[in-house]
């Protein structure tokens, strides 16, 4: 009853939603219209749903406009259902940016029925599908912001469109972006020095969920997930077990939690390594579907990944120099 009662509620969200949008006849209308009651030419709302793609386009728009992220630190993006609220704020917005590849699973429908209304991208879904992983049945990886330059190619799509939003800001906008990109490269350069630096057999991630699929592919590291794609999956006896069995034959030294994933099925890997004689440390926190505090470092896209290759690194680097 509860779940078809929430299911009522987003259903009426929606109908609000496109009752409010089609108000306006297009998309420049929209922009027009705000700016006629006193908004500033200049001023763009974003709202977003993940932090990871908020952060960055907070940067490429600088002081023209505002972005909001609908999921905040802590949260999971898989299982995340939209709030009223939510679709109050994506109502008033300019442009709706989303990750798409079904991270987003549960707003699929809000995203479908608001396409034509207003300037909405799902940045996962710019990229060839030739340059995506997926999974053994064939579900697209949408984490791609692991991979830093299929994260730039992403926002680079971003940016165009607010580009189209806003042409009279066009060049600083795309400075900004060049600014930005100089120092996601930069990043790119640190995380190659340290990764390379964890001796080879020690390159093993085990994690909760199956997130890190292309920072392994990235920085040549065998990513174990205990569950799959989505948080929805289930984690079996036996995916606990043939975990355990993978860090007995390779002695993998650590492992870790997420920020927004439950720790229990990480600690039962844990649990069973030691029964089996084998010590696993906790290697530490790492940030998969949701960055960390606004106001810190982890709370940018940069810091966060930056702190992802520092914890990977000072914990498998067993046998490499510090």
């Amino acid at each position: 009853m509860k779940s078809l009662l929430r299911f009522t509620l987003i259903g009426v969200g929606i109908v609000m939603f496109i009752t409010g949008c089609s108000s306006n006849e297009d998309r420049s209308a929209t922009s027009d219209s705000s700016n006629s009651s006193g908004e500033s030419k200049n001023q763009i709302t974003i709202v977003t749903t993940i932090a990871q793609i908020a952060e960055p386009i907070e940067q490429i728009i600088g002081d023209m406009g505002q972005v909001e992220s609908l999921m905040g630190p802590g949260v999971d993006p898989h299982l995340y259902e939209a709030t009223q609220g939510d679709i109050t704020k994506l109502q008033k917005a300019n442009i709706i940016f989303y990750n798409g590849l079904n991270l987003e699973g549960n707003m699929e429908e809000i995203f479908e029925n608001i396409k034509d209304q207003k300037m909405t991208l799902a940045l996962g879904e710019t990229i060839d599908d030739s340059k995506l992983l997926k999974d053994e049945e064939g579900a697209l990886d949408p984490h791609i912001w692991f991979d830093i330059d299929l994260w730039k190619e992403a926002l680079e799509s971003a940016t165009e469109v607010i580009k189209e939003h806003s042409p009279e800001n066009a060049e600083t906008i795309e400075q900004n972006k060049q600014n930005y990109f100089a120092k996601m490269d930069e990043l790119k350069k640190e995380a190659e020095e340290k990764m390379s630096r964890i001796p080879k057999e020690q390159r093993i991630l085990v994690t909760a969920h199956d997130a890190f699929g292309y920072f392994g592919r990235m920085w040549d590291i065998e990513v174990v997930g205990l569950q799959g794609l989505s948080t929805e999956d289930e984690v079996g006896l036996s995916d606990i077990q043939s975990t355990v069995e993978l860090l007995i034959e390779k002695q993998v030294p650590a492992v870790f939690v997420e920020s927004s994933i439950n720790q229990n099925s990480i600690k039962a890997v844990i649990e069973g390594a030691a029964k089996e004689g084998l010590e696993v440390e906790l290697g530490g926190e790492l940030f998969s579907d949701a960055m960390g505090e606004a106001g810190t470092e982890e709370g940018t896209y940069i810091g966060m990944y930056r702190h992802n290759v520092e914890t990977i690194y000072q914990a498998l680097r067993r046998g490499g120099d510090s």
